[in-house]
């Protein structure tokens, strides 16, 4: 399932892509418009930041903005980034965990199978798919 983070940070990146106007958006302008508590995504969007999906200045005039165009993010490596692994078991999630019954596991390659989907899911998607 994805969380409130994953959701919030696509609503985020999207209320950025419709505004951009060159200039830094606010983040209480975001806020008041997605309806979301502007404390909460103070959390989400130091995170971006930090990842180098958008770029923030402080002070009068700062807000945030992205720092690529749209059609350059993927939706998956948003939510990852918000969500971690998107991966459905452990063992398709950690590459280093250790399953003792991974060669006979009867249900390993359905997993397999989904968890590509869902990656081919949201890596086939680009943020301006939800524009």
């Amino acid at each position: 399932m994805i969380s409130t983070r994953g959701r919030y940070a696509l609503r985020v990146m999207i209320d950025l892509a419709e505004n951009n106007n060159g200039s830094y958006i606010p983040l209480k302008d975001i806020a008041a418009r997605q309806e979301i508590s502007k404390k909460y995504l103070e959390i989400i969007v130091k995170d971006m930041v930090n990842a180098g999906l958008i770029l923030g200045a402080s002070g009068k005039g700062g807000g945030y903005q992205l720092c690529r165009k749209p059609e350059e993010y993927v939706v998956g490596e948003i939510l990852e980034l918000m969500e971690g692994s998107l991966s459905p078991v452990a063992c398709l999630a950690d590459k280093s965990y250790e399953c003792t019954r991974r060669a006979a596991c009867k249900t390993l390659p359905m997993w397999e199978e989904f968890d590509t989907l869902v990656h081919n899911y949201f890596y086939g998607k680009k943020l301006t798919d939800l524009l």
